[in-house]
């Protein structure tokens, strides 16, 4: 053999091994660097990123994600991804009409198949460039939905950490409606203990614990950055039918109380009002208009929020709450198909503007 035939043999191996390393393929071990496809979650300043670029959240809830079957959860993400949505809402802890699909038990510790297919939700969420919310839940006395104490809670955050610490495409809510005076209530100076938790086990996960049914004060604002050291804000507004009309001025009014702290981060709207819920229903207008304020006031996300039907016979639609007969999309009425078809569009004319 020729040394130009040997030499050009040897280009050709290097040149296949950098490409099946750049696929991560077995030459290449395990890959630190993200693809095109995956989705890594930060923050710049008061605004979110993917991949480095500033990023408006646009998502929507999906609460009983663990209880769709393979097909239902393919065709729903594959339809967010198609209309511009970003990322979806998903509850760890979940005990919705009869199905307990949660993660852990009452002591924080995993159970399967739940805890693997919330694995392979987010896995599935990745290679489509979407990011996930979890969720985790304070709860005393209802079986499925949440921690009865903080030990069994730090056990579980533990437990969701190790599991899906391999993927940065999703942030941690430690406590949904953590300040509602029910089994819920989690004190911030366990939130702290939380947080810090989280801090040693992954530190450059994304943290944060909800508010329930009111704009922020003040005083909740402080000890959220300040005491419990959490990372974004996630207020969930008051859902009466002036509230799309407040939605900027909120909004302006936490980013001003930020600035008197001297401290910037995003007010992330993941549980807004939707359909369903109250007696005088939001329109597609209304929901749009709620989606322009959060745009016009700064918000760095917002969540088509959607849930069951409450009055109806068997709370049906149920849409996000329950998953196990119809998917999503399938549940949604006319009114919220409106919604989500224009949501994206509202989010581009907005940038547009900037």
């Amino acid at each position: 053999m020729s040394v130009r035939r040997t030499i050009l043999i040897g280009v050709v191996g290097l040149a296949l091994v950098l490409a099946s390393e750049r696929r991560g393929g077995a030459a290449s071990g395990p890959s630190t660097e993200p693809s095109d496809r995956h989705a890594v979650l930060g923050i710049q300043g008061s605004r979110f990123t993917i991949n480095g670029k500033p990023t408006f959240l646009l998502g929507m809830s999906y609460y009983g994600g663990l209880g769709a079957s393979d097909g239902f959860l393919r065709r729903d993400l594959d339809e967010l991804r198609r209309l511009g949505f970003n990322w979806l809402r998903v509850w760890a802890t979940c005990g919705l009409f009869d199905q307990d699909i949660s993660v852990v038990d009452a002591e924080g510790r995993p159970r399967e198949p739940q805890l693997d297919r919330l694995k392979r939700l987010v896995a599935d969420c990745d290679r489509r460039g979407l990011v996930v919310d979890v969720t985790l839940t304070r709860a005393g006395k209802t079986p499925g939905w949440g921690m009865p104490n903080l030990k069994a809670h730090q056990r579980a955050v533990e437990t969701v950490v190790a599991a899906l610490r391999e993927h940065r495409n999703w942030y941690l809510d430690l406590a949904n409606e953590r300040d509602v005076g029910d089994e819920r209530y989690v004190p911030a100076s366990e939130l702290k203990t939380l947080r810090e938790l989280v801090r040693r086990l992954d530190p450059s996960r994304l943290v944060t614990a909800s508010f329930g049914g009111h704009d922020l004060t003040e005083e909740d604002v402080r000890e959220s950055l300040q005491t419990a050291g959490l990372d974004f804000l996630t207020p969930h507004r008051p859902r009466n039918p002036g509230s799309p009309g407040q939605t900027e001025a909120r909004t302006r009014e936490c980013l001003a109380m930020m600035k008197t702290m001297g401290r910037f981060v995003p007010v992330h709207y993941q549980e807004p009002l939707r359909r369903g819920y109250v007696d005088s229903d939001p329109s597609a207008a209304d929901l749009l208009a709620d989606l322009r304020g959060a745009l016009s006031g700064g918000a760095a996300g917002w969540c088509f929020h959607n849930g069951p039907q409450r009055g109806a016979p068997e709370n049906r639609p149920r849409r996000s709450f329950d998953l196990r007969d119809q998917r999503l999309f399938d549940q949604l009425d006319d009114e919220e198909r409106k919604a989500v078809d224009q949501a994206a569009i509202e989010v581009r004319r907005s940038h547009s503007q900037d």
